[in-house]
């Protein structure tokens, strides 16, 4: 079948039934340069659920036919086999490319655990933060890069239809390409038949580690092997790179064209302790920016923390479950200043392992710290997933030796110490202390907690944990400021998440939050601004003088950007999905500016992102919400409240939930408001404050309409237009 690709001119692919061998060879013949034309039965489409989650070919485009006869009509109108454009610059800075599972249980948090320690910066597909997989971004990753991992999904797992869709074409890429790929396969799952001679396979984690390290010098061989070379700026389309929507994937480019806002400002300057944003306001791309920026000084002692949920289910079910709320909070809070003071020795010992035997005033100290931090019975190698995994089995494996079955142990104040770290803390944190009069300061950035937390949502255990880690960073922050160092700890988190906090925990007062959320169109223009002056177009050139190169002015009667930007949800990822939507479908067409069809098409393929996204968000806040956001399509986009509720009646959603699933909607920004003949108003439009609508809401009573947001129509297939 390779061979056979290989020599076609062009390549019709069937995808009426999502078959992975196909699909891989769809991928494949992308990855050698082969124009692929999709086709697939108007009526008997790709299953539609695991399609739209996957994505990729509502991105790439295909052909609906009805008959054999219509199918051959379509097939003789093929006039132009030119290929996509797919070279891109080798990425030596993160020349890794992986495509995560859905769920990270042990396999993939090992996958990148092995992945650290080659010491390779990576670029990846995380489900949890990009809901759909865009072949255009696919593409690029691959093209980018000198290697690819992609696990494959046993069939029982959840989501692993979706997952080994996404991984069958990634795969094709990469072998179409030539790129070195590690595809890794449990023992017990046949791999599909087009690349069973390609995988690795394991049956103990620890297998996982010989196979990445065999890719590894793979790797280094192709970075050896393969120089980039400089090349003028290429303003061409498909040459165009505006970044990457999710933040990790461009963590070595961002400082480039990131747009320091205020709130960047005021987190350098360690005026919060919380930072909180929406779903894609950039929260992670001001940690790494804060964080590369602090790492300028080398007297600055920095660590960046990203917990996972997931790492901590087994300490929520078999300890935290059990304890009253008193001996819960007081675990938890030790659990966590125990880690962040184990962390930061940690940090010290690494940076100075070789220093400290040239510097006659470090040494005792550094010798002390490295005696008190090798008193703890937890410590491992490996990184910090790995670390704080590894502390929290400690502990269950403790509390469980203690206490065994009893469904309401009571602990005392010592029986938490003995749980969590056995009498070293007061040693360990004397000893940071002091070592700490050599630093200039440490700043500890945690990142990821909410993340990874099982649905429904967060429970009350979760918001407790994460409010307990705040409480313990603080307590550090008060110990090590009291001794005169300079001590900062900052917390991530959604606002949704945040807004629980709120609610559970009364003294946590927004003076001391920095909110990332967006209003103003013009801020979004100069993002996306300064990432196209780093394409090569001039930095005093106007944001519409360099649009209007790329792109038509003006779209359905509206100027472009602010069309586009009307849809985004005021959301900068947002952004750049709907914008590298409309930028791929022009250069699949040879296009040489961005043209209405082209806008048209990135609108469709944005919303289908966009609905799945909402559906997951909806989900995890109320769970008897799944799929609700479906049961809109072809309904309209304007409602009364009465209208709205027999939709949520429909769904079969308790009629107790009603306003929790209103006011949900409205605060996600799926809906907005209007009344009488205003325009219509959205949370972002009166300072993401509830009460802005509600009093509105309140005042029009009946009157009010819920108007569906039009990022949402083409999906839904609703609008002035339907």
């Amino acid at each position: 079948m390779q061979s056979g690709i290989s020599n076609a001119e062009f390549v019709v692919a069937d995808i009426s039934t999502l078959n992975l061998n196909v699909i891989y060879e769809i991928g494949f013949a992308i990855g050698t340069r082969k124009r692929v034309f999709l086709t697939g039965n108007a009526g008997y489409e790709p299953k539609p659920d695991l399609a739209a989650k996957a994505g990729i070919f509502d991105t790439l485009g295909y052909h609906k036919y009805e008959s054999s006869e219509s199918l051959g009509r379509d097939l003789a109108l093929i006039a132009d086999p030119a290929p996509l454009d797919i070279a891109k610059p080798l990425d030596a800075k993160a020349p890794l490319y992986v495509v995560e599972s859905p769920i990270k249980g042990d396999t993939m948090l090992h996958i990148l655990s092995a992945v650290k320690k080659t010491r390779f910066k990576f670029r990846s597909f995380n489900p949890s933060e990009d809901t759909r997989l865009a072949a255009s971004d696919a593409i690029a990753h691959v093209a980018r890069s000198h290697g690819v991992i992609v696990p494959l999904l046993s069939d029982d797992l959840q989501d692993s239809p979706v997952h080994n869709v996404r991984a069958s074409f990634v795969i094709g890429l990469a072998h179409g390409m030539e790129k070195p790929t590690l595809v890794l396969k449990p023992f017990d799952f046949d791999a599909p038949l087009d690349i069973r001679d390609a995988v690795k396979e394991y049956s103990r984690l620890e297998d996982i580690d010989a196979h990445v390290h065999q890719l590894a010098l793979e790797v280094v061989e192709s970075t050896q092997r393969v120089e980039p070379l400089a090349s003028s700026p290429d303003l061409t389309l498909a040459r165009l790179s505006i970044g990457d929507p999710m933040a990790e994937n461009e963590f070595q480019t961002l400082g480039d064209y990131y747009l320091r806002r205020e709130e960047f400002h005021r987190t350098l300057r360690g005026e919060v302790n919380l930072v909180v944003g929406r779903k894609g306001s950039g929260k992670t791309a001001l940690f790494s920016q804060v964080r590369d920026n602090l790492r300028r000084d080398s007297s600055v002692v920095v660590l960046d923390l990203k917990p996972e949920g997931y790492q901590l289910v087994k300490l929520r079910e078999q300890v935290l479950d059990l304890l009253q709320v008193g001996a819960k909070d007081h675990l938890i809070t030790s659990f966590w200043e125990y880690l962040l003071l184990r962390e930061v020795a940690h940090k010290l010992l690494e940076k100075d392992r070789d220093r400290y035997m040239r510097d006659h005033q470090l040494y005792p100290h550094y010798t002390a710290l490295r005696d008190a931090h090798r008193e703890s019975p937890h410590i491992v190698e490996g990184d910090f997933s790995e670390r704080l995994a590894n502390l929290a089995e400690s502990v269950t494996d403790e509390f469980r030796a203690r206490f065994g079955d009893d469904p309401s142990p009571h602990l005392s104040a010592d029986d938490i110490t003995q749980i969590v770290h056995a009498g070293s803390l007061r040693n360990l944190r004397q000893t940071v202390s002091k070592y700490l009069d050599y630093k200039n300061g440490v700043w500890v950035l945690f990142d990821n907690l909410d993340k990874g937390w099982a649905l429904p949502g967060p429970s009350a255990t979760d918001i407790l944990m994460l409010r307990c880690l705040i409480d313990g960073a603080r307590k550090c922050q008060r110990d090590m400021q009291g001794a005169g160092h300079d001590f900062h700890s900052i917390v991530f988190v959604r606002n949704d998440v945040y807004e629980l906090l709120i609610k559970e925990s009364a003294d946590f007062g927004k003076e001391m939050c920095a909110s990332l959320d967006w209003s103003d169109p013009d801020m979004l223009r100069e993002l996306l601004r300064l990432r196209l002056v780093n394409n090569g177009f001039a930095s005093v050139e106007s944001f519409n003088k360099i649009g209007n190169t790329i792109c038509v002015s003006h779209y359905r009667a509206q100027e472009t950007s602010q069309y586009l930007i009307d849809r985004t949800l005021m959301r900068p990822r947002n952004l750049l999905k709907l914008f590298n939507h409309c930028k791929a479908s022009a250069a699949n067409f040879h296009h040489e500016k961005i043209l209405p069809d082209d806008i048209e098409k990135g609108l469709q393929s944005y919303s289908n992102d966009l609905v799945v996204e909402a559906d997951q968000e909806l989900t995890n806040i109320l769970p008897a919400a799944a799929d609700l956001i479906y049961y809109f399509i072809g309904e309209g986009y304007l409602f009364s409240l009465e209208e709205l509720e027999l939709l949520f009646e429909d769904h079969g959603v308790s009629r107790n939930m009603y306003r929790d699933l209103t006011r949900f909607s409205l605060y996600f920004g799926l809906f907005g408001i209007k009344v009488g003949m205003k325009e219509p108003r959205y949370i972002f439009d009166v300072g993401y404050d509830m009460k802005r609508l509600d009093v509105p809401i309140s005042k029009a009573g009946a009157t009010v309409q819920y108007i569906l947001n039009p990022a949402f129509w083409p999906a839904l297939g609703v609008g002035p237009d339907e």
